[in-house]
């Protein structure tokens, strides 16, 4: 019997919100990958709510990773996302190294709308930079693609020549990555984009996204939980990506038409057979 790739998802599990594990767990499952949680946090709500509560267990990643050690647990990839401390950072560069021959993935999320997060410090974002130097793929959105790159957030969008150098410039930070994606990037003219790069082929691509004038909680993460599965299936690059904006646009349309609130998260589930039964691929296009 064929066993299932296996993941280890560093990150932060929320009871409410339907973001971070909540969202990563059952997507990448419904694509055939098994998930193995590691979480950063437990929050009892994400920290979009009025209040939440939050434990810490940063002592927990290096033990995880010792016991899979002990346990002889080998990854097909080992996939970090929100990070709440540079001691976590530390573990997570551990699991990279432990696991060479993994696809690693960055999702470093750091801010959003042009700012930075509450939680992300000086001393944090520098970590997470240097983290991002040992992926293979990472997954910025525009504000954190501006973050890496030291520039500031654009106001009005890039043109397209400027979406393509940004890229090239991400991947210019390490040569150990491949994979540059770009994730609601607005372009000049006011589109929204998600832009990839494959360094290996020089292929730039993007896929547009309809508006929705409403912002979710966990888009990100739904968003690159689909494309790190497909990737892990064997998709190309244009393809994974155009089946990550696919899947995370209809289920945004989905949520919006029901006028369900922002915080609470989109509407997934219903469209998780989707991923495996897709027909509506081909709106990727080269940059």
């Amino acid at each position: 019997m064929k066993s299932a790739k296996k993941t280890a998802a560093i990150h932060d599990i929320s009871g409410i919100g339907k973001c971070s594990l909540t969202a990563i767990i059952p997507v990448m499952s419904a694509m055939g990958i098994q998930v193995c949680p590691v979480p950063t946090a437990v929050l009892s709500a994400h920290t979009g709510y009025s209040s939440f509560v939050m434990k810490d267990l940063t002592d927990f990643i290096g033990k995880a990773l010792e016991n899979y050690k002990t346990l002889g647990t080998s990854f097909d990839c080992i996939y970090s996302g929100f990070l709440a401390s540079a001691d976590q950072i530390e573990h997570c560069a551990d699991f990279f190294d432990a696991y060479p021959g993994a696809l690693k993935v960055v999702d470093p999320v750091m801010g959003d709308n042009g700012k930075r997060y509450k939680t992300i410090t000086d001393e944090l974002c520098t970590k997470i930079k240097m983290l991002v130097k040992k992926a293979d793929l990472i997954t910025p959105n525009l504000t954190e693609a501006a973050l890496l790159l030291d520039e500031d957030c654009p106001v009005n969008g890039l043109r397209a020549n400027e979406l393509k150098s940004w890229l090239v410039r991400l991947s210019q930070l390490s040569e150990n990555t491949r994979y540059i994606v770009i994730t609601g990037a607005q372009t000049s003219d006011g589109k929204i984009w998600s832009a990839g790069y494959d360094r290996t082929t020089d292929g730039f691509w993007r896929v547009g996204s309809s508006y929705v004038p409403m912002q979710y909680s966990g888009c990100g993460d739904l968003f690159t939980a689909v494309l790190v599965g497909g990737l892990m299936s064997e998709d190309s690059l244009p393809i994974a990506l155009d089946r990550a904006a696919h899947f995370t646009g209809l289920a945004i349309k989905t949520t919006y038409s029901y006028g369900i609130s922002k915080n609470d998260g989109i509407l997934f589930e219903p469209q998780l057979a989707w991923l495996n039964n897709y027909s509506e691929l081909g709106n990727f296009e080269p940059i």
